[in-house]
Order: structure tokens, then C-alpha cells, then sequence
């Protein structure tokens, strides 16, 4: 579903109306079906890696809450580098497998980097950013 079709001018109405529908203590919940599920039309698959990435940042607000004060900068670093792996990986993994490829071609090792093609999925820099 693209911002500019007919199932979105469809969708977001339905959305808001729902979400000032509902009571103001379970709006996020509904938001959170809505953006899922808008952003699924688009590859079911990332939603996942979307999901993963909502659980860690999610598990890492209830531990800085629970946590003492020599126990939160541990886990905001462990949040921030979990974070930022997945996006590094969808990002420069095909970048460092032909680095890889071009060391072995100079060294003389005949190394052929296997094949990385996945797309990067759409608004994983601005999710991970915010």
C-alpha cells in the first residue's frame, strides 16, 4: 500500500476514526496494529525485523525502569548496538562482501562473496534513529 493509492485513502480514515473512537488509554495499541499492518502490505517479511527491533527497544525501556543507575548505560549501549546491527546489516553487508571479494582478487585468493540480495526495508534508518 502506497501513500498515493486507493486502498491508503481507504485505510487512514478508517484508521483515525477508529483511534478517536477508542478510549485514550488503548489508542497506542490500535496505532501499533494499524502502522504494522500498513507497513506489511508493503513486505510481510520485514515486519518481523520491524517486530524485532520494536521488542528491543521495548525490553530495554522496561529494564532502564528497573534498573540502578550502574545498570542503565549498559543497557541503553546494548539496545543502541542491537538496534544499530540490524540496520547496519541490511545496509553495508553487500558493501563488505565486495570489499571481501576485491582484498581475495588483489591477494590472489580466488574468494567469490555469495550472493546478498535483499532489499532494504523501507523507513529502517528512521525507525532505528527515532
Amino acid at each position: 500500500m502506497q501513500f498515493n493509492s486507493l486502498e491508503f485513502l481507504i485505510f487512514f480514515p478508517i484508521v483515525l476514526a477508529v483511534n478517536y473512537a477508542l478510549p485514550k488509554k488503548v489508542r497506542y495499541l490500535w496505532l501499533l496494529v494499524a502502522s504494522y499492518y500498513f507497513y506489511m502490505c508493503w513486505n510481510a517479511k520485514y515486519a518481523l525485523l520491524l517486530l524485532f527491533s520494536t521488542a528491543v527497544t521495548y525490553v530495554s525501556a522496561i529494564l532502564l525502569e528497573r534498573a540502578d543507575k550502574s545498570m542503565k548505560k549498559a543497557v541503553v549501549a546494548a539496545s543502541f548496538c542491537l538496534n544499530l546491527a540490524v540496520l547496519g546489516f541490511f545496509k553495508y553487508t553487500p558493501f563488505f562482501l565486495q570489499i571481501c571479494t576485491d582484498i581475495a582478487a588483489h591477494t590472489g585468493i580466488s574468494f567469490q562473496a555469495p550472493a546478498f540480495d535483499v532489499i532494504l526495508p523501507v523507513g529502517i534508518s528512521f525507525y532505528t534513529f527515532q
